[in-house]
């Protein structure tokens, strides 16, 4: 049986929510993406590569680092802050890919 303290805890769930609802064509795949996270148990990058392969870790304005998750078939992309001590996931910001292309976003973070 797992244990819970070590599963991760997605923050916030209802900000995801909206993004499915602005965005129908990813619906399916933030949900599942919600789904595989909540049972997760990441330590480290290769741990989330492990989960999904093409995730990447960047740094943004704040000099602090983000990961980049491809959601929908490389049709979006979520933003977000993993916080591996406290088990919790940040998630930041959602865009499509060609918003996400213009990169302007990374001076919000």
């Amino acid at each position: 049986m797992r244990d819970k303290l070590s599963l991760l805890r997605i923050i916030t769930e209802k900000a995801l929510k909206e993004w499915s609802l602005k965005h129908a064509r990813a619906k399916v795949s933030l949900a599942k993406w919600v789904r595989v996270v909540k049972l997760s148990r990441w330590n480290t990058l290769v741990d989330i590569r492990a989960t999904f392969p093409s995730a990447d870790q960047i740094s943004v304005g704040s000099g602090r680092s983000v990961i980049i998750f491809n959601i929908a078939g490389n049709q979006f992309r979520l933003v977000c802050a993993v916080h591996f001590r406290t088990k919790m996931v940040f998630a930041l910001k959602f865009m499509t890919h060609s918003e996400y292309d213009k990169m302007s976003w990374k001076n919000e973070l």
